[in-house]
């Protein structure tokens, strides 16, 4: 028997516009190109890959599953520029076959260089995620899958309303370094912290699904590369391999991908739609009545966890090294990084201070305090995880993805207009 957990990535970030040293306009970003990119994608890959979703769910009568994770950045600009997507995902939502995690609302590095900014941001996206589809997250999935132990042991001291622990566990990369002989077809727990098992929801273990980037990655990477060995890659030669994940000691086959692979990074006329219409099916008939696709909360709570996974240092699902030097690689990205950061704290108590002076029927400190919240806004946007993957100088074998959709010549110009944009946002902080 084998178990098929489907997760989707689904991120657009709010790029910069050209941003001069000698500008001094407080409005950084560029809605036309922004709205373009955000419609170009809809039209090719959110639109058709959700309504084939939805047709494979109710095709196979509730048995097909899925789940996202979907920025705050990307929910606002659907909300504003293809609201079409957002009502798509309502109805998949509607189904029961559709699960949302949570995230950084701003797809940010927060939890690397901000606790106190990466615990609001997660509460933030949670409260969108529930207002939009009724859905309270109990799975946590980080920024490109950025994970590490002191991840796990946050997230488990997080807890709601009633005082209840919030996530039942996290998605993380199956780094082949740190997994060694074994595979990622089990659930897997973090080392003991502090002489004890860390704990999840309703009583239960935290709980790590493991992405299978070997399978992910033929899907994502690999579908339509004619030089590949397995070229032409068929739903029934997928599922066969899915089917020998019990062959590799466990029952899950956790395909984690970008949900731009289908129609955007693998266009519509490689047959990548085709070829997820006909897989679900053949997953089916490979072990009739056995094989079946579970929600990540679904698979940590019926599979309790097998083995430790030992993470001292931050991994990531991006690029060769699943480190995060696509982030932290230069000392471009590590000076914008530590001053964006940097402003965390000016910026919050200048939104403090105007809370606490708006008084009903006061106009001027009613705009004080728009104009922190404002402020506040534009900060986050600034910490999106794309402005410092633009600073990239690295060159490896999957680099071309950090050209895509990238706004800028080179990853030079990118530092330059970031910089002048933070500039102005570090002279809104202190005025």
């Amino acid at each position: 028997m084998a178990s098929v957990v489907f997760y989707f990535q689904v991120h657009q970030p709010f790029r910069l516009r050209r941003y001069s040293v000698f500008d001094n306009d407080p409005f950084y970003f560029d809605d036309s190109k922004n709205a373009e990119i955000c419609r170009k994608v809809a039209s090719k890959c959110y639109l058709p890959a959700t309504r084939l979703m939805l047709d494979l769910i109710h095709r196979h009568a509730g048995n097909f599953r899925v789940s996202y994770s979907i920025s705050g950045t990307a929910l606002d600009q659907f909300e504003t520029f293809c609201p079409e997507v957002l009502e798509l995902f309502r109805e998949l939502a509607q189904t029961g076959c559709c699960e949302f995690l949570a995230e950084t609302y701003h797809h940010s590095l927060a939890f690397v260089y901000a606790p106190e900014e990466f615990r609001q941001q997660v509460d933030l996206h949670t409260a969108r995620i529930h207002s939009l589809f009724g859905q309270t997250p109990t799975v946590f999935r980080n920024t490109e899958l950025i994970y590490a132990n002191k991840l796990a042991y946050e997230l488990s001291l997080m807890t709601d309303s009633n005082g209840k622990r919030r996530f039942a566990g996290a998605l993380c990369e199956g780094t082949d370094r740190l997994l060694g002989y074994r595979k990622p077809t089990v659930v897997f727990k973090p080392p003991k912290w502090q002489g004890h098992d860390v704990p999840g929801r309703s009583g239960r273990l935290f709980g790590l699904l493991l992405k299978n980037y070997r399978l992910s990655d033929d899907i994502a990477f690999r579908f339509s590369n004619r030089g590949w060995a397995e070229w032409p890659l068929t739903p029934e030669k997928f599922a066969m391999w899915i089917q020998q994940t019990e062959q590799d000691g466990g029952k899950l086959c956790n395909l984690f991908l970008d949900y731009e692979t289908f129609g955007e990074h693998q266009w519509a006329d490689t047959g990548i739609f085709q070829f997820l219409d006909a897989l679900p099916a053949r997953v089916f008939e490979a072990a009739p009545g056995k094989n079946r696709f579970l929600t990540p909360s679904q698979a940590l709570s019926e599979f309790s966890p097998q083995a430790e996974y030992d993470v001292p240092e931050f991994t990531s699902w991006a690029d060769t090294e699943r480190d995060l030097s696509a982030w932290q690689g230069n000392a471009m990205q590590s000076n914008a990084l530590e001053e964006i950061f940097r402003l965390e704290k000016p910026i919050k108590e200048k939104m403090a201070r105007a809370q606490l002076e708006a008084k009903p029927g006061d106009a001027n400190a009613a705009r004080r305090a728009e104009s922190a919240a404002r402020l506040l806004d534009d900060w986050r946007k600034l910490t999106t995880s794309d402005h410092f993957y633009y600073m990239c100088t690295k060159y490896f074998a999957d680099g071309d993805v950090h050209k895509y959709f990238n706004p800028y010549d080179s990853p030079y110009d990118s530092y330059i207009n970031f910089m002048n944009a933070l500039d102005n946002v570090r002279t809104r902080a202190t005025q």
